[in-house]
C-alpha cells in the first residue's frame, strides 16, 4: 500500500534532519579569523572577525561617560571610546540601574569589592515612566553594554542592564530572578533547573536558564555559571583602577559565540588550523558540552583549510550577482539603495514541455537557495 503524499513528505523531512550534519571550518590568518558553517558540505553561513585591534561589537561591556542628556528623546549620548557617541534610552537603563550606579561609585582598589557588591541592595527599581534627566547627568560614569553595533553615522545602541550569555545560562548581575526558557516543555525539568540554579547562584545575581540547559547535570551548569561570575568579577579590577572610559570585557570571540548559539548534537566536526584557537574552542566546548569535546580537530595539512573543504569555491559561486541553482536555473541578486531584488530564472529548463511542473520545481529550488543566500549575506 502506497503511503499518502503528506506522510511521504514528513518521512523525507525527518530523514533529512536525521542525516543533516554540520561542520565548522575555522581559518585563522594574520589579519582575520574566517568561520564557515557547512551543512551537508554546503556553505550556509560565513563570518569574519578581525584579529587586529578592537571593534565595537554586540555584547561588549564598557565603563562609559555620559556626554549629553536628550530630554525630548528621554535618552542620552554616552562616550565609550568610539568616534561616534553611543546612545542609551531611559527604558534601556534597566530595573536595577541604581545598584550598578552605586557599585561604580563605591568600587576602588583598596576595598573589599566583593563585600561591597554583596551588600548593595538591588532596589529600588527604576520607575517605568521616569525621566532620564532625573537619573543621569553629564560627566557621570556608567556601566553599559552594546546591543547594536555602530552603523553609518550612528553610534552604538546601549543598555545598562548587563547580561553575560553562556550556552546554558545567562547571568544577570544585580537581579533577583531566575527564569526558565518557555521552550522547555516539561514542568518537572523546569523545576529541577530552577531549583538547581538557585542553589548555586551567589548573592545579588539572577539568571535566565536557556533551552540548551535541558537535561544538563549540575556539574556542567555549575562550571558554566562560575565561569560567567568570574568573567564579571574580573572586570572589577579595571573598574577599580581607573574611572576613565574603557572596555571592561568583551563577549566571547566570534567563533565561540557561534558555538554558544548553534552547537547541538548535529555538529559532527570543528576543524581549526591554528593551535591557539583550537585550544580556546576545545576548552570552551569542554565547559558547555563536555561530551562533544572530541569533535574539535586541529587541521595540519599543507593545503589551505578553506580550499581543502571546498569553502573557497563555494564563496566564489555564492556571492556574485548571478547564483546558479540546479539544472540550468539561476538567481539574479541585485542590491538597490532601498532593497534587495531577487529574480528567479529558469535558464535551460524553460525547454521542458511540462511548464507547470517545470515552474514548480524551479521555485522549490529557488526557495531553498534564497533562504541560504539571505543567511550567507546577512
Amino acid at each position: 500500500m502506497k503511503a499518502p503524499h503528506g506522510a511521504q513528505t514528513k518521512f523525507l523531512s525527518l530523514k533529512f534532519l536525521m542525516e543533516s550534519v554540520k561542520d565548522l571550518i575555522v581559518d585563522v590568518n594574520s589579519t582575520e579569523v574566517s568561520i564557515a558553517l557547512m551543512e551537508n558540505h554546503k556553505l550556509i553561513e560565513l563570518n569574519k572577525e578581525s584579529s587586529q585591534g578592537h571593534s565595537f561589537s554586540v555584547g561588549d561591556v564598557y565603563l562609559g561617560k555620559v556626554k549629553k542628556i536628550l530630554p525630548a528623546l528621554n535618552a542620552a549620548f554616552v562616550d565609550i571610546g568610539d568616534e561616534k557617541e553611543a546612545f542609551v534610552h531611559y527604558l534601556d537603563l534597566g530595573l536595577y540601574f541604581n545598584a550598578f550606579d552605586e557599585f561604580v561609585k563605591r568600587v576602588n582598589p583598596n576595598s573589599d569589592n566583593h563585600g561591597i557588591y554583596k551588600h548593595i541592595k538591588p532596589g529600588p527599581i527604576l520607575e517605568k515612566e521616569g525621566r532620564i534627566e532625573n537619573v543621569l547627568t553629564p560627566g557621570q560614569m556608567i556601566i553599559v553594554q552594546i546591543v547594536k553595533e555602530p552603523i553609518s553615522t550612528k553610534g552604538s545602541r546601549l543598555t545598562a542592564e548587563i547580561s553575560l550569555a553562556g550556552r546554558n545560562i545567562v547571568l544577570l548581575p544585580f537581579a533577583e530572578k531566575v527564569s526558565v526558557s518557555q521552550k522547555i516543555s516539561s514542568k518537572e525539568e523546569k523545576r529541577r533547573l530552577e531549583t538547581l540554579v538557585k542553589s548555586i547562584l551567589p548573592k545579588n545575581y539572577g539568571a535566565i536558564i536557556r533551552t540548551a540547559a535541558e537535561g544538563k547535570n549540575s556539574a556542567v551548569l555549575d562550571a558554566e555559571l562560575m565561569s560567567l561570575v568570574e568573567k564579571w568579577e574580573d572586570s572589577w579590577k579595571k573598574l577599580a583602577r581607573s574611572k576613565g572610559v574603557q572596555l571592561l570585557f568583551t563577549e566571547y570571540s566570534k567563533t565561540t559565540t557561534i558555538l554558544r548559539d548553534l552547537l547541538n548534537d548535529s555538529f559532527s566536526n570543528i576543524y581549526v588550523n591554528n593551535e591557539t584557537i583550537y585550544e580556546e574552542i576545545r576548552k570552551y566546548i569542554s565547559l558547555i558540552s563536555p561530551e562533544q569535546e572530541k569533535i574539535v580537530k586541529l587541521y595540519k595539512d599543507k593545503a589551505p583549510i578553506f580550499d581543502h573543504f571546498e569553502v573557497t569555491r563555494q564563496i566564489k559561486s555564492s556571492f556574485g550577482k548571478v547564483v546558479p541553482i540546479k539544472q540550468g536555473a539561476y538567481l539574479v541578486i541585485e542590491h538597490t539603495e532601498a532593497l534587495h531584488v531577487i529574480d528567479v530564472n529558469s535558464g535551460i529548463r524553460s525547454k521542458n514541455k511540462e511548464q507547470e511542473q517545470n515552474t514548480f520545481d524551479i521555485n522549490c529550488y529557488a526557495a531553498e537557495e534564497i533562504a541560504r543566500q539571505l543567511r550567507l549575506r546577512d
